[in-house]
């Protein structure tokens, strides 16, 4: 069964506030979610054919996956004019990652051999798409701290603006790590599998 995950992220929204005396602050708002979508299937060619049609779309293309997670970001900042000069008072940024994954309904009947495959298969994807949440996570604290650390401006549309570009280059930034964690993990995929399998097999014999 192919495996080719993919992330989806939506533009940052940041909004702005002017503040004249409140004092500086910071914060990184994470959260998560799940949900799945049911696959039907007795052999490794139909669970196959069943993730590349029901599976997710990723954004901007129509082919499906066997995970995807979908990632939001936000924030709000406000401003302190102070002595001629505007610099980011309170900032805060807000992740939201959903996390979609495979439920294989018609398990029951199965042979142990395909409920090996797809344990070790359902795993690797969760794990795949816990990454693409924690790079996003990663990625929401280190652009609180540039903005937080911006250099004060003449005035607080020039501090606005190195605001907003802070902010793109930041999405920028993320989109460049998830597009370099997805080529790593292709390159690797045969061999992860191989020794999931090995060990679940090495497992089983333990066992008995």
């Amino acid at each position: 069964m192919p495996l080719a995950m993919r992330y989806m992220c939506l533009p940052v929204a940041f909004s702005i506030a002017l503040s004249l005396s409140s004092p500086a602050a910071a914060e990184v708002i994470a959260s998560k979610s799940y949900s799945y979508f049911d696959i039907r299937g007795k052999t490794a060619d139909e669970l196959d054919r069943e993730l590349s049609r029901r599976g997710p779309t990723a954004s901007g293309s129509s082919a499906r996956h066997p995970g995807a997670t979908k990632i939001r970001f936000g924030g709000e900042a406000t401003y302190i004019q102070d002595d001629g000069r505007c610099r980011v008072g309170n900032v805060k940024v807000t992740v939201h990652t959903q996390i979609i994954l495979p439920r294989w309904r018609s398990r029951k009947g199965a042979s142990k051999e395909l409920s090996m495959i797809w344990d070790a298969l359902s795993s690797d994807i969760k794990r795949h798409e816990e990454r693409h949440a924690e790079i996003a996570r990663d990625q929401a604290r280190a652009m609180e701290r540039a903005i937080r650390t911006l250099p004060p401006q003449r005035s607080c549309e020039a501090m606005q603006e190195l605001v907003s570009n802070e902010s793109a280059h930041g999405i920028e930034e993320h989109d460049r790590q998830q597009a370099r964690f997805d080529r790593v993990e292709a390159v690797n995929f045969q061999k992860r599998m191989l020794r999931l399998l090995k060990n679940r097999i090495h497992g089983r014999a333990g066992e008995k």
